[in-house]
């Protein structure tokens, strides 16, 4: 950990530069989303399979993510516990990445997206364990306010640029993408200096993946299962909102699609935007209020989203969703390191990464399932939303303040 004082000035350079590694994966992904299932499309699989492969990177963050960032802790190399992920799983996924629009069958491009999936999940759990080791705990939420405010920076980038270059060939924009995500991952590798490392455990104290997850379930103090359980629903909540809200417009409200990615952009620029001072918030009121206060907000928008009848209603909800939802997003990893503790950031971090990702596949799916079995009411959403939103509100109430968190109050 830093050994700096905690009254000193915040060090926004260096948070910055740290910020580049989620600036390069995050430039990944809309480039894939984008492209990747017009290229399958193109080889005649059903939108069903084309769906599943689209959600293999979730399937394999499940299982990689969590076992990686619990070994990081264990990792000891001249160049750092984080450092060596970043440079097995960077290259790998950025050359493959390359070669998914390079490929002439579909089994080509199958495998070239499994190793992308693979690579990125090798590095992505390391890379975000680097905020708790650089930072301490009374700085972690600015930090990952820099920090997301650096991702959506690069899904913007990764929008704008990508379908440029796309007219000059389909392989262009995935060449820009793994060339800046090399150099954003190598600008985070040459000059973030990681602290040293605590004192290493006898190999046969160590902790595997499992054994965190059953010290987390047995625990006196559940507070870390029940923010792990929060996570799972808050995110289980957003991306069945996120994923079918384009569908709610367009067959509920009869708005385009071009009209609703340009009103849903809105969402996303305002989360960009309240990511600095979400952190700057927690900071100053504590983490779990600031959080508690997001998911209200949420709860309320998503109860309003059931009785939405126009573009005109759905604007003010998706401006105000993405300020509520950077009150939560930005202070959730900060907040499982304060319930996890130092000695575990890697550990912790995958564990953070196996809810959202369970989420992320469970969400969308339920949510398919209920539209289908109401006969096409996608306003569906909003109240399953609203459900889950208040169910991690719920779980949250009952997770306690660490010591670290409460001084930030």
């Amino acid at each position: 950990m830093s050994d700096a004082p905690s009254t000193e000035r915040f060090p926004y350079g260096r948070t910055f530069l740290l910020a580049f590694g989620f600036f390069g994966i995050s430039l990944i992904w809309p480039i894939f989303n984008n492209f990747v299932p017009i290229f399958l499309k193109g080889f005649g699989l059903s939108a069903t399979l084309v769906g599943f492969v689209m959600t293999w990177d979730n399937y394999l963050n499940m299982f990689v993510q969590p076992v990686v960032g619990e070994r990081s802790d264990h990792t000891r190399t001249r160049f750092g516990r984080r450092k060596p992920w970043m440079l097995a799983g960077a290259p790998l996924a950025a050359v493959f990445f390359v070669f998914i629009p390079a490929m002439r069958s579909v089994a080509a491009v199958m495998f070239a997206i499994l190793l992308t999936n693979f690579g990125m999940a090798l590095f992505r759990a390391p890379t975000v364990a680097l905020l708790g080791d650089v930072f301490p705990p009374q700085q972690r939420s600015t930090a990952n306010g820099v920090i997301n405010f650096m991702g959506g920076v690069g899904a913007i980038i990764a929008f704008l640029v990508g379908g440029a270059l796309y007219k000059m060939g389909r392989i262009t924009p995935f060449a820009f993408g793994a060339i800046m995500m090399l150099i954003s991952v190598a600008l985070v590798v040459l000059f973030i200096r990681e602290p040293d490392a605590p004192e290493e455990v006898p190999e046969s104290e160590r902790m595997s993946f499992l054994d965190n997850l059953r010290e987390v379930v047995n625990a006196a103090d559940r507070s870390g299962l029940y923010i792990l359980l929060a996570i799972l629903c808050w995110f289980i909540s957003y991306n069945a909102v996120e994923t079918w809200l384009s569908s709610f417009g367009k067959f509920t409200l009869g708005i385009n699609e071009g009209r609703m990615s340009i009103l849903t952009s809105g969402l996303a620029l305002m989360f960009v935007l309240f990511a600095i001072p979400s952190g700057l918030l927690a900071t100053r009121f504590g983490r779990r209020r600031v959080i508690l206060f997001g998911i209200g907000g949420m709860v309320l928008l998503f109860a309003y989203g059931m009785a939405v009848q126009s573009e005109a209603m759905l604007l003010p909800l998706l401006v105000l969703a993405g300020v509520f939802w950077a009150l939560i997003n930005v202070n959730s990893l900060p907040m499982v390191y304060d319930v996890g503790g130092d000695q575990r950031i890697g550990a912790f971090t995958g564990l953070y990464y196996l809810a959202s990702n369970i989420a992320a596949v469970a969400g969308p799916q339920v949510v398919g399932i209920l539209v289908d079995l109401t006969g096409g009411n996608y306003r569906i959403m909003w109240a399953f939303g609203a459900l889950f939103m208040l169910l991690a509100g719920v779980l949250m109430l009952r997770v306690h303040d660490a010591p670290a968190a409460a001084a930030e109050a």
